[in-house]
């Protein structure tokens, strides 16, 4: 099994800057590929960015710019450097995986508040 644990979240005011981590345990060496969701009311999970085992990034347009997901590949450990933060980035933050043995993997989720 594989287990992912977000950190670094908190409350920033406009402008401000936050980095997010994610850590993966247990049977690792099959995920090839992690990224950050957005949680919506409604409960459904928005991607923001995501990254390969080899490298390849991809980002929503809402964070191109001022966000930037880098990953350790040996550890599993991503990161999501978020600067030039806005109200509307508010939001559950929840770290995914996905493994050739286990399928899709999610963490618990971690809370982002922009606000003045």
């Amino acid at each position: 099994q594989v287990q992912l644990v977000e950190s670094g979240g908190g409350s920033v005011q406009p402008g401000g800057s936050l980095r997010l981590s994610c850590a993966a345990s247990g049977s690792i060496s099959d995920i090839y590929t992690m990224g950050w969701y957005r949680q919506t009311p409604e409960n459904r999970r928005e991607p923001v960015a995501g990254i390969t085992d080899v490298g390849t990034v991809v980002y929503q347009p809402s964070a191109k710019g001022r966000f930037t997901i880098t990953m350790d590949k040996e550890k599993k450990l991503m990161a999501l450097q978020m600067n030039s933060l806005k109200p509307e980035d508010t939001a559950i933050y929840v770290c995914g995986a996905r493994s050739s043995a286990f399928g899709q993997i999610w963490g618990q989720g971690i809370q982002v508040i922009v606000s003045s």
